[in-house]
């Protein structure tokens, strides 16, 4: 079978194909730049999730190449609304050059993954069998196309879908600045820092990168043009003041840059044999929320579903639940920005002006400024896919309740060997037993007692590539348990005892279905992406 093709080099596309290849599915990258990733004011903040997945798939000095808060703050003036503090693997905050190069590092040292650069994209064409794509003289041949090329995505144009939404959701000016801050560690959201209300900005973040270095973000007033160098300067001298009682610190200003946030979706994520991720499909950040995240959860989420497809173990009825997963996600996450804005950011002067006056309004929705940043509630926690397809961001859902991300618990395999739960995702599903005790005896004692024989049996039985692994412990799973999860880190069920029946049916569903499977191709049929076909192809 050809190779996958991913048009883009980003970080969504590079990540994508580091989990396709963990999947043994070969994969065609066409990147239109040089393969440079410069220096520049941009970074992304990563949920342990996230961090997770680009660390199992190969980038696995993602936690040194970051910096880890210590805490969050936000403050109103002078007066505390919120301090919460982090565990040191919620949240890893690190720029965006070191992400791409550090995964640029681990797809050189991925056979399965074909590097091409300054290759852009002018053609595609695609039919019943694969999809073939004109790149700078050259067509390549694939089994399917992911589009990760961006917000201005050739992909989405040559598909022709729309990409509604707004254009300026908010505005800041951003420098990254090399200084000492006196709350080392701590993440922080300022509003109304400064005693001169003739400030262009009322608010300001402050989040740590490593090396010294802190990227500070001005939230602009709406409509208000970029701040000129000397602004920027000046607002940036006005916020260390206020830091340091009154007293510029010495600092050197690394890099600067104006941003502007969207909120877009496109109108499909997927046609036919042809998908589109990350800032290609979606566009957000409003309030903290960071769109690479959302990019690297639909890499996980498409990653297995392309590889059960690629091998024969599923048919592409499997791909149609991408669209509905991710993008019913990101759809409700647009909603709870659109929902939680007016709380903070009143339309008129006469509202901001009775906002001040009435006390307690602010502190009230103080959690909405930081859930966005921290990953937590509804504009950030890691959503759920439930059977109805209808993703939900709340955040009480049970551990066991079907489509949410499962907790990393400690495991056991049957070799005796110890790992976590969700090191062992990204290559099939995982079915998990729930045996308190375990532990105590030495792994040939708990092997063939129990349900570990007949579970053993079902687990091999089923229609797709599944590991088992046994937990002592599993929140709100009494002993006996048995949890399928998919390879993403997605719980499919839990099931009281061993149903090897009800197992084999729920896998099979959750591939989605197996009518007109033709015959599985083993792992070991993967094969180089020497699907390119050299040269100008005559057009038919």
């Amino acid at each position: 079978m050809d190779p996958v093709i991913i048009v883009g080099a980003g970080p969504v596309g590079l990540a994508l194909a580091l989990a396709l290849a963990r999947h043994q599915v070969p994969t065609v990258v066409l990147d239109d730049g040089a393969g440079v990733s410069p220096e520049g004011a941009r970074s992304t903040v990563l949920r342990a999730d996230t961090t997770e997945f680009l660390a199992r798939i190969g980038y696995g000095r993602v936690a040194a190449d970051g910096r880890a808060w210590t805490s969050w703050r936000t403050l109103r003036r002078n007066r505390e609304l919120l301090h919460l503090p982090l565990p040191d693997d919620e949240l890893l905050h690190l720029a965006q050059h070191r992400l791409e190069r550090g995964l640029r590092d681990a797809v050189s040292a991925t056979p399965l993954i074909e590097l091409v650069h300054e290759s852009p994209v002018s053609e595609i064409e695609q039919d019943e069998d694969g999809v073939s794509v004109h790149a700078r003289r050259t067509w390549w041949r694939g089994s399917h196309l992911v589009g990760c090329d961006g917000p201005r995505s050739t992909m989405r144009k040559q598909l022709q879908l729309r990409f509604p939404g707004r254009t300026a959701a908010d505005h800041y000016a951003v420098a990254t600045v090399r200084v000492d801050l006196p709350f080392p560690g701590e993440a922080r959201l300022h509003r109304d820092p400064h005693s001169d209300r003739a400030q262009v900005s009322r608010e300001v973040t402050a989040r740590p990168l490593p090396d010294g270095v802190w990227r500070l973000d001005w939230r602009l007033p709406v409509g208000h043009g970029p701040l000129a160098p000397d602004a920027l300067v000046e607002q940036l001298q006005a916020t260390l003041a206020g830091w340091h009682e009154g007293t510029v610190p010495g600092y050197e200003l690394v890099t600067t840059a104006d941003y502007t946030v969207q909120q877009r979706l496109a109108t499909r994520f997927q046609v036919g044999r042809v998908f589109l991720a990350g800032d290609a499909a979606h566009l957000l950040g409003a309030l903290g929320m960071q769109n690479l995240d959302e990019g690297l959860r639909d890499a996980d989420n498409l990653a297995w579903k392309l590889a059960l497809v690629w091998h024969n173990c599923a048919t592409e009825r499997l791909l149609t639940t991408y669209q509905q997963e991710r993008r019913s996600s990101v759809i409700a996450r647009l909603r709870a920005v659109d929902q939680a804005m007016p709380l903070l950011e009143p339309a008129t002067p006469l509202l901001e002006a009775r906002r001040s006056v009435l006390s307690g309004s602010l502190r009230r929705n103080a959690t909405l400024l930081s859930d966005g940043t921290l990953g937590r509630g509804r504009l950030g926690a890691a959503p759920a896919y439930p059977e109805r397809n209808r993703p939900s961001l709340t955040p009480a859902l049970s551990p066991t309740s079907p489509g949410v991300l499962v907790p990393d618990v400690p495991v056991v395999t049957p070799d005796g060997s110890t790992d976590r739960l969700r090191a062992r995702l990204g290559r099939g599903f995982l079915v998990v037993l729930v045996a308190p005790g375990t532990g105590v005896w030495a792994v040939e004692h708990w092997l063939g007692a129990g349900l570990m024989p007949q579970l053993s049996e079902a687990t091999r039985a089923l229609p797709l590539p599944a590991e088992l692994l046994v937990t002592e412990d599993y929140p709100s799973a009494p002993p006996h348990t048995v949890l399928l999860i998919r390879p993403d880190g997605h719980l499919v069920a839990a099931l009281r005892g061993c149903r090897p029946d009800d197992l084999w049916a729920l896998a099979d569903r959750a591939r989605g279905g197996s009518a007109d499977l033709p015959t599985p191709r083993s792992a070991g049929a993967a094969r180089p992406a020497d699907a390119r076909v050299a040269g100008d192809r005559a057009r038919a």
